[in-house]
């Protein structure tokens, strides 16, 4: 019996001795599974977000963009930093348009809002109205109230959504745009110049023509 034992004794542990390497190898196995599962993962993630910054329409676009000082608070970094008409006023193209904002008493209406588009008319659409006729706007600030009004919209809007809209404007009447890619219209003749630019509060499109609602 003694010898019946030995035997069986010697048996249990020649099978353990096979079977941990086994074991060992298997979960050797499973970790590295495990580990290329977790390094497939970031990879995915990271090859997404490349795709999403390469989008050129997830940024400013147009040729007036160029323009725009690469640094500072005029920058399109400093302009995202900054209220709409704050960052407007830091924006070299846009002083008309801030003079006219402050002289209609707007400036904290815009800056506190939340969720605007603004379509900015750069001091060279303002050149194009006879002075005489721009003088008398500025000088009336109901009238120039209703314009500049115009010309705001009380959501943000993408560039997917310029490509056949009409929107009410906090002016109470609508607005149309037309377009695609980066060629986009505003009532059928102010071309966008520099769009989708983001400010703290609003989406900014600079426009090369002022908008005037029906008086």
């Amino acid at each position: 019996m003694n010898t019946t034992f030995r035997l069986r004794r010697v048996a249990v542990a020649a099978t353990a001795a096979l079977a941990l390497p086994l074991a060992l190898a298997a979960c050797s196995d499973d970790k590295g599974s495990t580990d290329q599962a977790a390094d497939k993962t970031p990879k995915a993630t990271r090859s997404a977000d490349k795709s999403a910054s390469a989008d050129p329409m997830a940024g400013p676009f147009g040729p007036a963009c160029a323009s725009v000082p690469k640094d500072g608070a005029g920058s399109f970094d400093g302009m995202a930093a900054d209220p709409v008409a704050t960052a407007a006023s830091n924006n070299p193209a846009l002083s008309t348009l801030v003079t006219a904002v402050k002289k209609a008493g707007l400036v904290d209406t815009l800056n506190n809002a939340e969720n605007l588009t603004v379509f900015a008319p750069t001091d060279d659409a303002f050149a194009k109205i006879p002075k005489a006729d721009l003088d008398k706007v500025l000088a009336d600030k109901e009238l120039l109230t209703k314009v500049l009004t115009y010309h705001v919209v009380g959501q943000k809007l993408t560039p997917a959504q310029l490509e056949n809209g009409s929107f009410e404007t906090l002016e109470k009447s609508k607005l149309t745009t037309a377009g695609s890619g980066e060629d986009y219209t505003v009532n059928d003749s102010s071309k966008v110049v520099c769009g989708n630019v983001p400010t703290a509060n609003a989406t900014v499109y600079i426009v090369d023509t002022v908008l005037m609602p029906k008086m």
